[in-house]
């Protein structure tokens, strides 16, 4: 089984771990744990419509059940957030956060684990005190990579704000890398993805990506073409107006 992890390179999880991704085993092992052991929340988030694609949601799933079970921790809840950024959508429009406060304020939970704390979100500004929130209000914070987020002095404070400070700077890189690259395929003639502009149709032309996948170029689409040339010609000669084109069109 393959999947991406969240830099984009191809992982291959082994069988071994595949069946943490099976509910059925999972919660047989839950069934060993005592019962007064302490309950976790377990949340995941990919950012864009590629992590979506490969889905590398199960990654996150994985390494959280597995962390919650060796510390014997009783999942009850589990949430994912698909296609959502970190670092441009507020919590208060992220309706799995949302759910995570309102469970918390009910007691429903003692713990929220993470794959890492970026997961909860990218914006200096808000995601420290989002973490803050919910230590406040008794939820433990652990990160499968981290560790646990106290907030129990001025240094923790500190260095809860500096992760997400750094966490939003790469944000703000990989965004950087992601425009320059779409700049440098764009100038190269290529298409780079996306919707196909009308007047245009996708097709392979036998170019690969650096995963050695297919990717798409763009070329005229004739029927279409023609209609591009038409409106072309009677604004640009004739002077017409948006809405004349609009009533010609439809």
């Amino acid at each position: 089984m393959t999947f991406w992890d969240q830099h984009g390179q191809e992982v291959e999880i082994s069988q071994a771990d595949q069946k943490w991704l099976d509910d059925s085993y999972f919660m047989t092992q839950q069934m060993r744990l005592e019962v007064d052991a302490p309950r976790a929340a377990l949340s995941y988030r990919v950012s864009t419509k590629g992590q979506v694609d490969h889905d590398d949601i199960p990654m996150q799933k994985i390494a959280c059940r597995k962390f919650a079970q060796e510390h014997g921790w009783r999942v009850v809840l589990e949430k994912a957030e698909k296609g959502i950024s970190g670092s441009k959508v507020s919590a208060s429009k992220r309706d799995v956060i949302q759910e995570l406060r309102s469970e918390a304020g009910k007691g429903n939970f003692d713990i929220l684990l993470v794959y890492m704390f970026d997961r909860l979100g990218r914006i200096e500004s808000e995601t420290p005190f989002v973490l803050e929130w919910f230590v406040q209000h008794g939820i433990q914070m652990w990160s499968t990579h981290e560790g646990r987020q106290r907030i129990e002095s001025h240094g923790d404070k500190l260095m809860n704000y500096i992760r997400f400070w750094q966490a939003a700077g790469e944000s703000e890189k990989t965004s950087m890398r992601t425009r320059d690259r779409i700049r440098q395929i764009v100038s190269s003639g290529h298409f780079a993805g996306g919707f196909v502009p009308y007047g245009y149709r996708a097709i392979n032309k036998g170019r690969v990506n650096k995963r050695d996948q297919p990717v798409k170029d763009l070329e005229i689409n004739p029927d279409e073409a023609e209609w591009v040339r038409e409106v072309f010609m009677k604004v640009a000669e004739e002077g017409a107006s948006g809405y004349a084109m609009a009533q010609m069109l439809n």
